[in-house]
């Protein structure tokens, strides 16, 4: 791997247990827990195509790179320099072969983007569409967390993105859950829902959802994942063995 050192506004993580090098910006949107547990809840096989939207400098992709052999990456983001530390992540971690960061907005569309649909589609989209409804986040934040062009352009590319058949994948806020099934049951359906809650005794804050195009099979309700206990833990087991790379989430 690449040893060079980070620039001093972007700083060097190690995610996965150090199985993965991650380059981000030393102020505004870092890539953490959601990033992980999205990473966790795929499963593409060997030669299968997998794109996400919105990658920011590749910490989803770069996750589900080093748990899965063989399978191809595409990101789009619109941020360029993103898009730049995104594909410096792919040749530093040595997926630069099997990985393509695309520049480019959500809200042109995936036809925009000219490339056959994929087997899977997954997404962190920014949390907030409504700037009235959020205080203002920093600069370094603000393509992040708002989403300019509404959860609905999102969804909309994603269900583009993916062939008959092929997986959709969203972690985001659980208060949006019902607009996640609404938007993605025009199209898609054998849906599966995991909350996922910081203590067990509290509502989730965040639902990681599984949609299948074409998909028929009944709505899914799956068990939590819970991230904290009371004993001090910084994490639950379960929880520790998915960030580390040791264990995923499935379906």
């Amino acid at each position: 791997m690449d040893s060079v050192p980070a620039a001093p506004d972007v700083v060097e993580n190690a995610l996965l247990n150090g199985r993965v090098r991650l380059r981000q910006p030393a102020r505004g949107y870092r890539a953490g827990m959601d990033a992980a547990l999205l990473a966790a809840a795929v499963a593409p096989r060997r030669g299968e195509r997998l794109f996400e939207a919105g990658c920011g400098a590749g910490a989803v992709l770069m996750q589900i790179a080093a748990r899965h052999a063989g399978v191809s990456l595409t990101g789009l983001e619109r941020d360029s320099l993103a898009a730049g530390l995104a594909r410096e992540n792919a040749a530093l971690n040595g997926f630069g072969d099997r990985t393509t960061i695309l520049d480019g907005d959500v809200a042109a569309g995936f036809r925009a983007l000219d490339l056959a649909p994929f087997d899977w589609a997954v997404s962190n989209p920014p949390f907030f569409d409504d700037p009235g409804a959020l205080r203002a986040p920093a600069p370094g934040k603000q393509g992040a967390w708002m989403a300019d062009d509404g959860l609905a352009a999102w969804t909309g590319l994603l269900l583009k993105a993916v062939r008959e058949g092929g997986r959709i994948v969203i972690i985001h806020r659980a208060d949006r859950l019902a607009d996640l099934l609404a938007l993605l049951g025009d199209k898609a359906g054998s849906i599966a829902i995991r909350p996922v809650q910081p203590f067990a005794d509290q509502p989730a804050k965040r639902v990681l959802v599984q949609a299948i195009k074409t998909g028929k099979a009944p709505l899914r309700l799956l068990p939590p994942l819970v991230l904290h206990d009371r004993s001090g833990a910084k994490h639950r087991p379960e929880a520790e063995a998915i960030l580390r790379g040791g264990a995923a989430l499935d379906w």
